[in-house]
């Protein structure tokens, strides 16, 4: 049992309209009661939980009010953590949430660590450790589809699919142990086939999983977008216009950008990490030459390449050294400024990037930004049906669990066939069973947790 309380600050700092001091353990109550001086009344405890009272926070020591304020306090077990808590919000601003916490701190409480009141929640059995997670991908969610999908784990989405996947290796498991266990008594004989046609359908459930962690990962991370071409195609027009803002240097002078610009930007519910570089050439100016560097850093840890040419110009060994690159790799190629007479041929294109994906657009007149957008979002879920149906793995220490699973009960379906004694086989069952357990905490080690909880943010 947890027998300390511990108290944070649960807002920003700076100014605001409200500030939040919050505390959860045994002591939260009585410390708020001996603070806190209602407007009617002698105590917190007379109006009960669960509601609002307003009055003034007194230093007890020296009788000064500190400020006016609201005040609610909640009773263990139906809480956040699970343990009592108690909320304090003063006026917005450093000061105030600053002298309210130090006169906490002084009368019995201790400041929590960061993420300590979901590790609470958590170590109480309110939430599990993928739904822990999960609080923090709510926080970060750059996207509606991100917050979305991150309150689906908070609300069990991905736990109900582990627990479930975990329930049939454990039906699995009593088979064998009852079988290797009492040989000789009159029980139902596990047959091998049976084994491997149930280990054959929970590989068939991680794999489903597994198969979303691609687009898990682009909708928690983001997609690493990278905008290549040689100098004065448009790249940066095509950013400004993607970002619906001028954030991108634009001229006809080729080499404008000889740094990279990074900025986040929605496409559908998808957040695009939208990179614009400096334009690929020979080059001996120094300072566009490390731009140029730059932007094959950026290129090489891309996930998606959107490759710029200018329709109003003949292919140039600029451009032909660029489609190398791009060959091989995720690519969207654009024809841009389709408004001005053509001197490019999308055939000759098509025929230089077989498979890629080809959109003429003018930036300038805003045609085809609306079909890049679509392809963009076409790419990411693969034709998959979107999120609300699915139970994405967006964590790579899921993804990494999960793919360990696999493993184990592809190495059980090994045995069975080689008909390795039935003690083999439960091995790797109980390995699969103990790793999925990972991804809702049921077996994992206190230093995993605390390294898990020390990313989150303080007050949460």
């Amino acid at each position: 049992m947890i027998d300390d309380t511990i108290a944070a600050i649960g807002t920003a700092p700076g100014e605001a309209g409200i500030g939040i001091v919050r505390m959860s353990g045994p002591d939260a109550v009585s410390i708020l009661d001996k603070l806190f001086v209602p407007t009617r009344g002698n105590s917190i405890l007379e109006y009960g939980g669960r509601r609002l009272t307003h009055g003034h926070i007194v230093d007890p020591d020296t009788k000064n009010r500190v400020d006016e304020v609201l005040v609610t306090y909640m009773k263990a077990p139906y809480t956040y953590t699970a343990e009592d808590v108690t909320e304090i919000d003063c006026h917005g601003g450093i000061v105030p949430v600053r002298k309210i916490l130090e006169l906490v701190l002084r009368h019995g409480a201790r400041i929590a660590e960061p993420g300590e009141f979901t590790k609470r929640a958590f170590l109480n059995g309110r939430i599990d450790l993928a739904q822990a997670e999960a609080v923090m991908d709510l926080i970060r969610a750059k996207t509606d589809v991100g917050f979305d999908v991150a309150l689906g784990q908070l609300e069990g989405s991905l736990s109900k699919e582990v627990k479930r996947i975990r329930d049939k290796l454990l039906e699995m498991l009593a088979h064998i142990t009852v079988n290797i266990d009492f040989p000789d008594e009159d029980i139902e004989e596990i047959t091998y086939r049976t084994l491997k046609e149930q280990a054959e359908e929970i590989i068939g459930d991680i794999e489903g999983l597994l198969k979303t962690a691609h687009t898990g990962k682009i909708i928690r991370e983001g997609l690493s977008t990278v905008i290549i071409g040689k100098p004065n195609v448009g790249k940066s027009s095509l950013m400004n216009a993607l970002l619906r803002e001028s954030r991108a240097i634009v001229t006809d002078i080729p080499g404008t950008t000889r740094d990279v610009i990074e900025e986040y930007v929605n496409i559908q519910g998808i957040p695009l990490r939208i990179i614009d570089t400096a334009g690929i050439r020979e080059t001996e100016d120094f300072i566009e030459k490390i731009g140029v560097e730059r932007s094959k850093e950026f290129f090489n840890r891309a996930d998606l390449i959107i490759f710029v040419l200018n329709a109003a110009e003949p292919l140039s060994s600029e451009d032909e050294q660029i489609m190398k690159l791009v060959e091989h790799r995720d690519a969207i190629v654009l024809i841009n400024k389709i408004d001005l007479p053509a001197k490019l041929e999308e055939s000759k294109i098509q025929e230089l990037l077989p498979g890629k994906r080809i959109i003429p657009i003018s930036v300038l007149e805003g045609k085809g930004l609306q079909e890049l957008e679509e392809a963009i979002v076409k790419m990411v879920y693969g034709g998959e049906v979107k999120h609300q149906d699915h139970s994405f793995v967006t964590n790579a220490r899921h993804k990494n669990a999960l793919e360990r699973s696999k493993k184990s009960m592809e190495d059980a379906v090994g045995a069975i066939g080689q008909g390795m004694p039935l003690d083999f086989i439960e091995v790797d069952v109980k390995n699969t069973w103990e790793y999925l357990g990972e991804i809702t905490g049921d077996t994992v080690g206190e230093d995993l947790i605390d390294k898990i909880f020390a990313n989150f943010c303080l007050g949460k």
